[in-house]
């Protein structure tokens, strides 16, 4: 990365282009607005009838776009909008908060049918 040649130059890598800092498009929050972290393979689905308005800025209407294709979990969400996991985690708690998006949290594995269980059910439907 070259350093700025003059005081109001911009940071700028030759292979990525310009950087913005990640507490610039957060606005310097490291947490989502919702106080609850959110799991990276959780899943994201847009309001069908959540509609985006002049008051979001860019990376907020990119990722309700992304959210809008399909379901999408938060590792994806992040590859494909090319922002960090943090910041899309803030940016996420924002769309959270004002019901634009919802979120569909993985089943904890405390939560799932015990193995045995199933194979013994699966052994008594064989035997009938």
């Amino acid at each position: 990365m070259s350093p700025p040649d003059d005081e109001g130059a911009l940071w700028y890598d030759d292979e990525a282009g310009p950087l913005v800092r990640a507490y610039t498009i957060t606005g310097g929050r490291t947490r989502p607005a919702t106080g609850q972290d959110i799991d990276l393979i959780a899943v994201i689905v847009a309001d069908p009838d959540a509609e985006p308005d002049d008051a979001l800025d860019d990376q907020h209407l990119a990722l309700m776009d992304l959210c809008r294709r399909a379901p999408i979990s938060v590792a994806e969400l992040a590859s494909e909008a090319d922002l960090a996991i943090g910041v899309v985690r803030v940016l996420l708690g924002d769309l959270l908060q004002d019901g634009r998006l919802r979120v569909i949290r993985p089943v904890p594995p405390a939560d799932l049918p015990d193995v045995g269980l199933l194979r013994d059910v699966i052994n008594g439907l064989r035997a009938l």
